[in-house]
């Protein structure tokens, strides 16, 4: 790949530093606070590289799909929660490294964010599914346990495209709000108030896979948080939306 810039890994890390976009507003504490560094370390690793952004996100797929693979295969048990979690942390670090490579290297393009949200939308809606397949198999929980996994399907792929609907509408019409500031105790509060929908949190939540019963109630818990937020986000965005002006159209040009 000629024409790459070559960095070291400390000259990377100093330029990622001043590459960073501001973090959106209400992000939750893990994925502001914790995965964003995360990803700053694996960005900076390669870009001492020839891996591209796109190559990236293609190792943080296979990485948070093992994750999805082993929990579905392989029996609950402390091991397979370690295991689990690894992987879909290592994963979820890497998604974040992707575009954070891609600012350092002047190469964010459509087809890279494209690729990314593709990739997340397998990802949120694989993950449940994995889950259910894995607690199915074992036969060690109740049938209405399976539920919750299926309501976490629907309610992450909705939340997914609604996420991504709105902001392309927002972009459409112009509306986008201003990038929050990165400090502040109210943003600070925010962030930590969003905790229960973190998606870095129901990663760490399969260390408590040993632990059956507490799992489940954790992961419940979750979802259930999960559900409410996406009702209160659904009322914002749609009041949001639909006080948008309408575009006035421009004048046709009348025949001679």
């Amino acid at each position: 790949m000629s024409g790459v810039e070559a960095y070291s890994y400390r000259s990377a890390l100093v330029a990622l530093g001043g590459a960073q976009k501001h973090a959106a507003r209400g992000a939750p504490a893990y994925s502001r606070f914790v995965n964003r560094r995360l990803g700053r370390y694996l960005a900076a690793a390669a870009a001492t590289t020839r891996l591209t952004p796109n190559g990236v996100t293609g190792i943080s797929a296979l990485f948070t799909m093992s994750g999805i693979g082993v929990l579905a295969l392989a029996a609950p048990s402390l091991r397979t929660g370690v295991v689990v979690a690894l992987l879909l942390v290592i994963g979820y670090a890497l998604d974040s490294a992707d575009g954070q490579l891609a600012r350092l290297r002047r190469s964010s393009s459509p087809a890279g964010e494209w690729l990314d949200h593709v990739v997340d939308a397998v990802k949120v809606t694989a993950l449940p599914l994995g889950l259910l397949v894995g607690l199915a198999r074992s036969g060690e929980v109740a049938t209405a346990w399976l539920a919750v996994p299926l309501v976490s399907a629907v309610v992450s792929s909705v939340l997914f495209f609604t996420m991504i609907l709105t902001e392309q509408l927002r972009r459409a019409t112009g509306t986008v709000p201003l990038a929050a500031p990165g400090g502040g105790p109210r943003a600070w509060l925010r962030s930590v108030l969003a905790i229960p929908t973190d998606y870095g949190l129901l990663c760490l939540s399969f260390l408590l896979l040993g632990v059956l019963p507490v799992f489940l109630v954790v992961y419940a818990g979750i979802v259930a948080a999960t559900a409410g937020f996406l009702v209160l986000a659904c009322v914002k965005w749609y009041r949001e939306i639909a006080a948008t002006p309408r575009p006035t159209p421009a004048p046709q040009a009348s025949r001679p």
